[in-house]
């Protein structure tokens, strides 16, 4: 994957950068060492790698202004980084950047139940929102696989959902304002504690904007009443296309899970021996939640476990308990790790119409034969969230650029079903130069108009989102 040269420029003012820096940040806020700023050379997506200039680490959105007005002034390039867990190389720095990262801005500011939000700085773990107001009854409801670790930075930066988003919906249905810091140093307010319909949807341009309009430093998010109890049920089947028919005949029949997930025979294997999640041995298997009162959970499952047993499930079994519900999500949660553990691999997120599911299961299956490198499906399958975890051998020459090339494929397919390149992880590095095949000419340059508003110089987050030679023009511009 291809990243700009360094500008010898901004790479020759490094003492002069690091000396203003100072001035306007703690000594420990500031990091330049080599040996130091490797660790902020990748993301999650660790295929890829680049140590940046420096990194500063500010608490407050007045250091984050403060930072950005230096970086602006001097020309230098700003890569914002939530927690680093982007999947698609989000956070990933150039050569001549600073990393500007959020994790010291971390707390809850304000906390208003009557109104149902919660107001934070974004360097806040997703799940640590729930954690704060859980005792009272709430929660919030975007709910990554690595709600553990993500910083809401990066939820809002990349428009995050999670299992739950098919009734919840994803970060853009639950934010309610930003307080975000352009590039030149100014601070400006996007949305409130309130519907906010006036002019233009700023907050929903933000939202999803990978970091390259501007640095969100505090967010307002929208809680939830806690469901009065929650229920998952297992689906066992002997084959991927008839799980994928399955859940296409759930949507189909106008029920409303609160979530549906799908996993495959190689990462219900790796899951069970990382989680102990007692999932039944089959070749996939589809988890599915609803939540109400008891009466209202029974109605429901009992019209989606009719529609289960039409397709012949290998094994149909409910929870019975708190106890039980928690290892089966547990074991979701952990399916990225656990196929982890086994080789490197490389996850993709396309989107496609839950009606294509069993096509386009039958034909990843097809494409990895056709590669030669094996595949673990897990994703969302209610709203049809793809995530195909490609393995693949960093250490073996040609590897990557065959997982590349597949990867590519899978995204290709998606569109052409009529999907989309990206559900929740972003167009980061990983799919920019894929842009061509979702979106003509003219409509990335209405996209990239935006971005010469936001940020003129285009110093916010280079080499993302847009292919590389038309955001490189456009910086030369």
């Amino acid at each position: 994957m291809e990243m700009p040269a360094p500008n010898p420029k901004v790479l020759s003012l490094k003492a002069r950068l690091v000396e203003r820096l100072h001035q306007v940040l703690p000594a420990d806020a500031v990091i330049h060492e080599e040996a130091e700023t490797r660790a902020y050379e990748c993301d999650a997506l660790t295929a890829y790698k680049c140590p940046p200039l420096c990194a500063v680490l500010p608490s407050s959105t007045q250091e984050v202004s403060d930072v950005l007005r230096i970086c602006h002034d001097m020309g230098v390039p700003v890569v914002p980084r939530g927690a680093g867990t982007s999947l698609a190389g989000g956070a990933l720095p150039t050569a001549d950047s600073v990393i500007l990262g959020v994790a010291r801005m971390n707390e809850v500011l304000e906390t208003d139940y009557d109104n149902r939000f919660v107001r934070v700085q974004t360097g806040r773990t997703n799940l640590s929102v729930t954690g704060a107001v859980e005792a009272d009854g709430f929660f919030y409801a975007p709910d990554p696989s690595s709600q553990l670790a993500c910083a809401i930075a990066g939820n809002i930066a990349m428009n995050s959902g999670g299992a739950h988003c098919l009734k919840y919906g994803v970060t853009t249905n639950n934010l309610l304002g930003v307080t975000m810091v352009m590039m030149d140093g100014t601070v400006v307010e996007i949305g409130g504690a309130h519907m906010d319909a006036g002019g233009y949807d700023l907050l929903g341009l933000i939202c999803g904007s990978e970091g390259q309009l501007g640095v969100v430093t505090e967010a307002t998010l929208r809680i939830l009443p806690k469901p009065e109890g929650a229920r998952p049920v297992l689906m066992g089947y002997d084959s991927n296309e008839v799980a994928g028919q399955v859940v296409s005949d759930i949507i189909k029949a106008g029920v409303l899970p609160v979530a549906i997930e799908f996993m495959d025979r190689p990462c219900i294997r790796a899951t069970e021996a990382f989680a102990k999640a007692g999932y039944p041995d089959c070749e996939a298997l589809l988890i599915v939640e609803v939540e109400g009162s008891d009466a209202e959970i029974d109605e429901q499952l009992g019209l989606i476990t009719q529609i289960a047993r039409k397709h012949n499930p290998v094994e149909l079994r409910e929870s019975t308990s708190a106890e039980e519900s928690a290892r089966i999500w547990l074991g979701r949660k952990s399916a990225f790790g656990a196929m982890g553990q086994i080789n490197d691999y490389m996850c993709l997120d396309g989107t496609i119409p839950v009606s294509q599911l069993p096509y386009v299961l039958r034909r990843i299956g097809e494409m990895s034969r056709e590669y030669g490198l094996d595949v673990g499906n897990v994703f969302h399958a209610g709203d049809g969230n793809m995530h195909p975890l490609i393995l693949f051998d960093a250490n073996k020459p040609g590897d990557l650029e065959l997982c590349e090339a597949f990867g590519a494929d899978i995204l290709r397919l998606c569109v052409e079903v009529g999907g989309c390149l990206t559900g929740e992880h972003g167009v980061g590095i990983e799919k920019r130069d894929l842009m061509v095949d979702q979106f003509a000419p003219d409509d990335l340059d209405i996209q990239m108009a935006v971005k010469d508003v936001f940020d003129p110089k285009w110093l916010l987050n280079p080499a993302k989102v847009f292919p590389l030679a038309a955001s490189e023009a456009r910086r030369a511009a």
